[in-house]
């Protein structure tokens, strides 16, 4: 592959994947990750292929050598548009993870409130009936 294919195929791949990325942040931002949930698999197929074709570049800078100054100028625009999405991505990702880390406790605070607080002691000297049942709360989601 010569520098210019190899710079189009880099261009290429890092578009779709800042395309990809933008419409996952779109979805977080309308508070609908779920709707991101059915290509999870294959964003993440595309990051870790933009990742090690960044590597291949970064060990072998002769890929890229001699790169037309049109080429290489698409690929750096692609770049900083890629950059400028995954930090809007990150914060919208930070976001929806907030919120649903929050919900897990509130419910899980509103389960430990409706419980029997104090066991105590029945007529006859026996102990109250008390629910046994555990609830375990990670509070990180």
């Amino acid at each position: 592959m010569t520098p210019a294919e190899h710079a189009t195929h880099l261009t290429a791949l890092t578009e779709r994947l800042t395309a990809r990325l933008t419409e996952e942040t779109r979805c977080f931002e309308a508070r609908r990750p779920q709707d991101v949930a059915a290509g999870v698999a294959e964003t993440q197929e595309m990051a870790n292929l933009y990742r090690r074709e960044t590597a291949r570049v970064k060990a072998d800078r002769r890929l890229l050598e001699d790169l037309p100054t049109a080429e290489r100028d698409t690929l750096i625009a692609a770049t900083q548009a890629f950059e400028a999405v995954l930090a809007r991505h990150n914060r919208a990702l930070e976001a929806a993870k907030t919120i649903t880390e929050g919900l897990v406790q509130a419910i899980a605070q509103e389960v430990a409130a409706a419980r029997a607080q104090g066991a105590g002691y029945g007529a006859g000297g026996r102990a109250a009936g008390v629910d046994g049942r555990a609830v375990t709360l990670n509070k990180t989601a």
